[in-house]
């Protein structure tokens, strides 16, 4: 038995979910989620909380029965606290702002990016070396940060370029001077 899929998932007061067979909604103060599971899982909806249950313990429906309950976790804690990803960005020059829900970034390009952010998800530019992220769909936050990193990936040697808050860059040392003789 997975040890994750096992466990039960307490919906919290304020938060709805409603089952139409195999698609679960689950509604809540930070926005609202829909998403279809494969057929094979049940999924139970009763007294405060939702249980997962597999058919057979055949490889494939092991592998299904935790990712969907990790799948309507991150549901369930998506609408009820939603999820941040913060952004940090070094570099003399480079700077980040927010013009009509459209972040634009200049990052020692010949040209600024401009980057819109898809439907759900809120950027903030508190100043211009950081960019806060958040969202109630956990996927759709991490693969924007994602996005937005890969425009200009931290090097190792001086640390410039766009970085996550908690992430630590391993530095390098540079090229020592021309030996003497």
């Amino acid at each position: 038995m997975s040890r994750i899929g096992k466990q039960p998932v307490k919906i919290p007061a304020g938060v709805t979910v409603t089952q139409e067979g195999h698609t679960l909604t689950v509604k809540g103060p930070k926005g609202e989620m829909t998403r279809t599971f494969h057929p094979t899982m049940k999924i139970t909806v009763e007294d405060g909380q939702i249980t997962v249950e597999r058919p057979s313990d055949d490889k494939f429906e092991r592998s299904l029965h935790g990712l969907t309950r990790s799948l309507i976790h991150n549901m369930v804690d998506g609408v009820t606290n939603e999820f941040t990803k913060k952004l940090e960005i070094n570099g003399v020059g480079y700077r980040a702002l927010l013009q009509n829900k459209v972040l634009v970034l200049n990052l020692g390009y010949s040209h600024s990016i401009e980057m819109v952010p898809p439907e759900g998800i809120r950027v903030e530019v508190p100043d211009q070396n950081h960019i806060t992220i958040s969202g109630c769909d956990k996927q759709v936050v991490g693969e924007f940060a994602a996005k937005v990193r890969s425009k200009r990936p931290p090097e190792p040697y001086k640390g410039k370029g766009i970085k996550y808050a908690d992430e630590h860059i391993r530095r390098k040392e540079g090229k020592t001077g021309a030996s003497k003789k």
